[in-house]
């Protein structure tokens, strides 16, 4: 791994010095129909994007879903000189002619996520949004059994996500008889709107029975939600990472399912630098989506604020440099500056890549901030009502040796109780009938203290560290040992197979048969 980075620091080092300081600058226009979290997302990953070419400008406008106003934008963006526009263009065909006349101008033009009337553009890319409002429907009617009324909320009218959306659901339930759409509310993507009509609705229908929401979002799906509340399943399309977004939605039973539909900037970024500099392009791009629910929730969450961090991080990182390289005067020690930021962002990605190809190659190693991660220097002081070393152990010839904290020793003794308590666990793992009195006479402790101990040094109990440490035994029998599922859960001290399925899937995300496959 050295020996890679070594080598992208030479590469983008030599690159940079042998290029020259008049690079060609592109201006890309980015016209979006609306201002979102889902938007919100895709523009910082466009940023993103921008940051590996550093001959990219972006200049974004948000049109706030009025068609008047994204037509004014767009030619005010070709008016001022841009040399790629892309666009999310509100409605089908409002949005038409503004891009025509852009393309017309032999400016080239990437339509992405929603469509227009026109064959006037350079590229399109987006996810398939029949697809998505397919799938959600035959979702929905297995969710159901086949029995049961669904209110529907759509989209923006004449948005073609919209219009997709609701052409895939209602294809999917035809074949579900079972299935009654009980009404099909004309929404705008927003919350807000959302609770209206469905307030509106309700106050006209007290006698329906809805067993589901589907939204043509999470938003819409989550404003129903807050005028029908409990007792009824809500289904909505975006699945986005963060607190408010889709997967958290679903993994804390407030939506029961979600669809994830990509963003992608980065991915659009390298499209338009691909048009600009000739090379080689695809004039359509279909993103890939995966449907959200609670056996997956968990898992795309965690990764997708692993993913979100790293941007964040990459993100704050270009900002700081990029201020400090504006600070300077001389051309010369800005050059040297700007190599010593790529190299980092370039360091990172391939971190960054890495770390994901490891985590695909292993599926997903938890790590936990137990008693077994923990070093004494980790280990703040503890609270004066609180010590972790007033225990007794037994020394080689016999005698028993007080380990109780003074300020000189209290490092020392908590670094001997985690040793201890290390051994006393894992000389127990295999016994099943082991309990917490058990592992307290083994320290010379009582329960109570045992617990408040432990509590105190781990933040975790003495049973969760005894049930991790099984399964962090049982993960390595899996991995070095032919032994079956059922003889590597008795191996470890569990007395059903099932429980420990089910340990080990909370644990490690997958079931104990995937280990090795």
């Amino acid at each position: 791994m050295r020996k890679i980075i070594l080598f992208t620091i030479v590469v983008a080092a030599a690159m940079l010095v042998s290029c020259s300081g008049d690079k060609v600058k592109y201006r890309i226009g980015v016209s979006q129909c609306s201002d979102d979290i889902w938007r919100d997302k895709q523009n910082a990953e466009l940023r993103m994007g921008a940051y590996f070419h550093d001959n990219v400008e972006l200049k974004f406008a948000a049109a706030y879903d009025s068609d008047e106003r994204q037509v004014q934008q767009i030619d005010s963006l070709v008016n001022d000189g841009i040399d790629l526009l892309i666009v999310a263009p509100n409605q089908v065909q409002t949005i038409s002619p503004a891009i025509d006349r852009a393309y017309d101008k032999g400016i080239p033009v990437i339509v992405f996520e929603r469509k227009t009337n026109s064959q006037k553009f350079t590229a399109f890319i987006s996810a398939d949004n029949y697809e998505m409002g397919h799938v959600m429907g035959e979702y929905i009617a297995s969710r159901l059994g086949g029995k049961g009324s669904v209110l529907e909320i759509k989209g923006l009218e004449g948005s073609s996500p919209a219009i997709e959306r609701h052409n895939g659901f209602m294809d999917a339930l035809k074949d579900a008889p079972g299935i009654s759409v009980v009404e099909s509310l004309q929404g705008d993507w927003t919350e807000p709107t959302a609770c209206e009509i469905t307030r509106q609705w309700l106050a006209n229908h007290r006698d329906t029975k809805v067993d589901l929401v589907f939204g043509a979002n999470d938003r819409t799906a989550m404003g129903a939600r807050k005028v029908l509340g409990t007792g009824v399943l809500y289904c909505g399309i975006d699945g986005l990472p963060g607190p408010t977004g889709g997967i958290q939605l679903v993994r804390d039973s407030l939506l029961d399912a979600s669809y994830i539909y990509p963003t992608h900037g980065d991915q659009i970024i390298d499209l338009a630098v691909n048009i600009l500099e000739g090379n080689h392009y695809e004039k359509e791009t279909m993103l890939m989506s995966a449907l959200v629910t609670r056996d997956n929730a968990k898992v795309l969450l965690m990764e997708s604020e692993e993913i979100m961090r790293q941007s964040d991080q990459l993100d704050s990182l270009h900002k700081k440099a990029d201020n400090y390289l504006h600070k300077l005067d001389a051309q010369r020690i800005i050059n040297w500056l700007a190599i010593g930021v790529i190299v980092l962002l370039v360091i990172i990605f391939v971190l960054f890549y890495l770390y994901h190809l490891r985590k695909i190659v292993f599926q997903r190693e938890r790590v936990v901030n137990t008693l077994w991660n923990l070093k004494p220097e980790d280990i703040p002081a503890a609270e004066p009502t609180e010590t972790v070393g007033d225990y007794k152990s037994t020394s080689t010839d016999g005698s028993e040796a007080s380990s109780e904290n003074t300020d000189d020793n209290e490092p020392v003794a908590v670094s001997h109780f985690i040793t201890r308590f290390k051994e006393v666990i894992e000389a127990r793992l295999e016994d099943s009938d082991v309990s917490v009195e058990d592992l307290a006479a083994d320290m010379n402790l009582s329960r109570v203290q045992l617990y408040r101990k432990v509590k105190a040094v781990s933040g975790s109990s003495p049973v969760e560290l005894l049930r991790t440490a099984r399964l962090n035994r049982a993960y390595q029998l899996l991995l070095t040992t032919e032994k079956s599922v059922s003889e590597v859960a008795y191996a470890v001290g569990f007395t059903a197979p099932s429980y420990f399925t089910k340990c080990f899937k909370e644990e490690y995300g997958m079931v104990p048969g995937d280990v090795r496959k």
